[in-house]
Formats: structure tokens, sequence, C-alpha cells
């Protein structure tokens, strides 16, 4: 450790303001809970070589470049104010100076390979609707590594939503740099943008995951537009990280299936589309290049005897999250199929509409009428809607199951799959110590004809909660507000003092031997070799090396300590 160093950075540190270094802190991945005493702790810890060497190799192709010339700016923590890298530092480089990043351009897409882009992008944003659909119902699940639970996987491969299971990591990691999906704790949920994204355009939707990912973009590989560079360059984007090319080929994965890249000319290349140009320059998204390849999207589907709704043509994506919302969608190619189930049209009754709203929505949708069977299906589950009633006794808080049918409270009391709800018989009702939303979301899901009361009596429309409340903005000050004001308190105003204190006590924990020079009554000043044994009451005691004998210094009067 170059101790000279060391205290530059502690003494840079104690002038920088709170929120530099919590920046700082945060961008070294430094625990808000550390034991750090004072900036001369942090200092040390900062500049040790394995601390070094991580933030080193996370500096993007540019940055090191600048690192290794010194001709860069201050980099708190690596650098002197005058952009000079600590000793340290340069020991992490290993002579390592890259050039920095030239100009390239990625070859412009032939017309066919634009063709197959403008297909890709066009069924990612389907395959991404259907994803968010399907999170809507249940959240997905989130293994330690980052990945997706492998039954969400196996589940987004039988809904077609992906070709195979191993392509849901990427599907999701999409979602997730656009921001339509957001991790909270082991499960990822709709966004409350992710919510509204469902029902946008297909060129809306385009838009704002073109725009999403481009944000998401390590700083690597974005250029000084605000776009990105040519993903050709992106491999050595960050020259010291052994793990940056295999992120860098899924960050490409990730534009391809958005369809801001396309195949080349068989080099390995990526070529671009025109309506990724602008994207790429720190442009705003136009999908009018786009959406004129995409199919015609229709308004309106035949409705069949058989209780199935035929689209002759992509649905528009507000008609089919409706119409997914009262029926299972069986087909995912441009002519779409749905099939009406007693368990769907039950599921759209619980979810809030009524019997007029889901005939009225199909008879506009519908080009042939609603035909008989389906309108009899919808009155007939309707009307058995609201057999179980859900409500709380306002005397104890208990939950209460009621139903004027008696053989269908004793099967609810029967069925295993509600046993976690602990319902317990009481006369002509079933009572239980947990919450109303719980029991009427277990029943619902159970595929029991159940409505929720409110404290008046009355049907009451609840919100499952699957859509994520928006996180409040991190602030970093305050996650290290303990630790930088313990810091400020220690450090004092007399650095030399404190830093001459701390080469003191490391020097007697580590036995080391010392050049020590002291102020003599008279003026004058000796210089004794001392190996260092205790500190203490304001004194140095050693051996000196050259009497061979023990002395003990007063601290104040040492003026100068320099290690052998």
């Amino acid at each position: 450790m170059n101790t000279t160093d060391s205290r530059a950075l502690a003494e840079r540190l104690a002038t920088a303001d709170d929120r530099e270094i919590a920046d700082l802190l945060l961008r070294r991945r430094v625990s808000g809970g550390s034991g750090w005493h004072d900036f001369f702790d942090a200092a040390e810890a900062l500049l040790a070589p394995e601390a070094v060497a991580r933030a080193v190799s996370e500096l993007p192709r540019d940055a090191l470049a600048a690192l290794a010339e010194g001709t860069g700016p201050e980099r708190l923590g690596l650098t002197d104010p005058h952009g000079t890298p600590y000793a340290q530092v340069r020991a992490a480089l290993g002579g390592v100076a890259p050039l920095p990043t030239p100009a390239s351009t990625p070859p412009r897409a032939g017309e066919a390979a634009a063709a197959h882009a403008a297909e890709r992008a066009f069924t990612t944003t389907s395959a991404l609707a259907d994803l968010l659909l399907m999170a809507l119902r249940t959240p997905l699940s989130r293994v330690g590594t980052g990945a997706v639970g492998a039954a969400d996987r196996r589940r987004m491969a039988q809904e077609e939503i992906v070709r195979d299971a191993d392509d849901a990591d990427d599907l999701v990691a999409l979602a997730e740099a656009a921001e339509l999906l957001t991790v909270s704790d082991r499960h990822w949920l709709v966004s409350a943008a992710g919510a509204e994204w469902v029902r946008e355009s297909t060129g809306e939707r385009w838009a704002r995951v073109a725009a999403g990912l481009r944000s998401a973009l390590p700083d690597g590989v974005r250029s000084p537009s605000g776009g990105w560079i040519d993903p050709a360059l992106w491999d050595d984007a960050y020259p010291l990280d052994e793990t940056w090319p295999e992120r860098a080929s899924r960050w490409r994965r990730l534009l391809r299936l958005a369809g801001l890249a396309a195949e080349g000319d068989g080099a390995g290349r990526d070529a671009e589309p025109a309506w990724a140009t602008p994207v790429r320059e720190g442009g705003s998204p136009d999908p009018g290049l786009l959406v004129a390849l995409l199919p015609r999207e229709v308004d309106k589907v035949f409705l069949q005897n058989d209780l199935t709704a035929i689209s002759p043509g992509p649905l528009a994506p507000a008609l089919d999250v409706r119409l997914q919302s009262m029926a299972a969608r069986e087909s995912h190619a441009q002519a779409s199929t749905y099939r009406f189930t007693e368990a769907s049209i039950a599921g759209a009754l619980s979810a809030g509409e009524t019997a007029d709203d889901i005939l009225g929505f199909l008879s506009e949708l519908s080009l042939t009428g609603v035909p008989q069977p389906l309108a009899y299906l919808v009155q007939r589950i309707a009307e058995r809607h609201g057999l179980v009633r859900v409500s709380v006794e306002p005397d104890n808080g208990h939950t209460v199951v009621s139903s004027r049918d008696h053989a269908l409270l004793q099967t609810i009391a029967v069925d295993q799959a509600l046993r976690a709800l602990g319902l317990v018989p009481d006369g002509r009702l079933l009572r239980t110590r947990a919450s109303r939303d719980a029991v009427y979301w277990a029943l619902a899901d159970a595929r029991y004809p159940v409505v929720a009361l409110d404290e008046e009596g009355g049907s009451e429309t609840l919100d499952r909660g699957r859509v994520a409340r928006e996180p409040a903005p991190e602030d970093a000050r305050s996650r290290y507000a303990a630790l930088i004001d313990r810091m400020r308190e220690a450090h004092g105003t007399d650095a030399d003092a404190a830093w001459l204190e701390r080469e003191l006590e490391t020097a007697v924990r580590t036995k080391s031997l010392l050049e020590v020079t002291v102020a003599l009554p008279d003026g004058s000043a000796r210089t004794f070799t001392l190996e260092a044994t205790g500190l203490g009451g304001g004194r140095l005691r050693g051996r000196d090396r050259g009497a061979d004998v023990e002395r003990t210094l007063p601290v104040k009067s040492i003026t100068g300590v320099r290690p052998l």
C-alpha cells in the first residue's frame, strides 16, 4: 500500500461533499454497515489491491484509455484531483493502455434482412404482451442467479410465448430493460408502465421497448450522442472485465429481439435496419418504417358456435388484451384463435366485468354477431357468479364465507386446495382468520363463483395487486449517512496529527522498523531508528536499533516518520 496515496485520498474524501462520497461508495458496492472509523480507513480499503482491480475492471474502454494516459478528469477513489492515477491503480492497469473506441457504423440491412428484423420485432412485442398478461395473473419467479424459475420457463414454452424454455431469460431480460417488469424480492412484477404498455398499439409498444433498451445499455457501449456504438465493437468495450464478452453477446441478442439489428453479411457482423439508425444515433424511435413492414392489425373477429373466436389478422392490442381477459388464446399465429370457457368467463366476472359488459363488447367486436351458445354461456355463468360470498365481520375481523348453496359450501370446506386458509364450519358459514382478499383470490383461483362484499354488503371488485408499486428513488446519501457522519466526526481538523498517529499505530501493530525524527528542546532535531513496540499515553515506545536500548518518545515531539 502506498501510504502517500492513502493519505492523499483520505484528505480528498474529507473535502468531498456527502453526495460525491455516497456515489463513490455506491459505485464500489461498499456496505452501509462498513466498520470504517475515519477517512483513512476508507482510503486504505478503497486502494486495497483487490478493490482497485475490481473497480478498474468495470471501467469502459475510453475511460481506461484516459486513465492510463492520465489525461482524463478526476475519478474519485482512483486518481488525484488532476486525473493522475494512484500507484495501486497503475499497478492494476499493468501497462494496459487501450486505444479509444474507433469510429464505426453498422452496415445497412438489405431488404430481406430488414423484413426478417421487422417480423422479429413484431413477434417480440407480441410475446412481451403475452408475458406481461401472464405475470399479471401470477408473478414470475426469480431464482438466486437472476434467471427465470424452471416452472415459469416451462409455462412460457407451453403457452407458446417463447419457442423453448431457453429463450425465456432473454425475453424477461428485455422486458426488465424496457422497465415493463420490475424485480420485487424473488419475483418479477409488471410495472405500472408495463400495465399501460400492453394496451398500446404495436408501433407505440416497439418505440417504448427500443427507447427503454437503449437507456439500459451499459455505459461502455453508449455513444456521446446518447445512442450506442457499432455492436461490432461491443466485445472490446470493457477490456479488463473477463465476464464482459458473454454479457455483450446477450445485449446483442436483445438488440436483435427488439428488431434493432438484423442478419449481416455472414461475417458475424450485424446489419442495421433503417428504423434502428435514429435510435442508435440518439434520436427518438420512429416506428413508421417498421410498421410499414408489419401485417395490418384488425379490429374485428369471427365468433363461432363452438365457443371460439377467430381473428383474421393481428388483433389491435387493446382489443386483444380485453378479449384475453374473457377467453383463452389457443394459437399465437397472426390469425389467432380464442376459446371461451366457464373458467374464462368466470375470471372476467371476478375481474369486474358484467354479463352486459361482456356481451356488449363481443357484439361490437364480432363480424358475425354473438352466437346463441356463447350468449347462453355468459348468461348462465353470470347468474351463478356470486353464489359464494366473502365478507368481514366487523365485530371480530374474521373473514366469513357464505352461500345459499349449502352443498357448495361443504365442498369448499373439504377442498384440499383451500386447506391453507384454515376454513372452519360455523353453522351455515365458514370462518377463517385469513384476510378477505386472500380468501377471495384463493376461491377465485379454485374456480368457485365468488364475489367480495364491502362493509355495506355490496359487491366490490378487488385489485389483485399484481402491478408493482413504483419504488421510491434510491437515495445513496441516506444509505451511507451514518457511515459518512462517523468518518467526518473522527477525521478532526489536524490531519497531520491524525495521519502521524495512524502511521505509528500501524507500525506498532506490524512491529515495523521506523526512522523517527524528533524535535529536541534546544530547537535541534534528532533521528532514531526504532522497532516500534507500543503506543499509549501520548508516547511511542520502541527499541533503538543503533544504541540497542528501549526509548520512549513524546508523540507531540515527533516531526517525521519514515518506514524502513
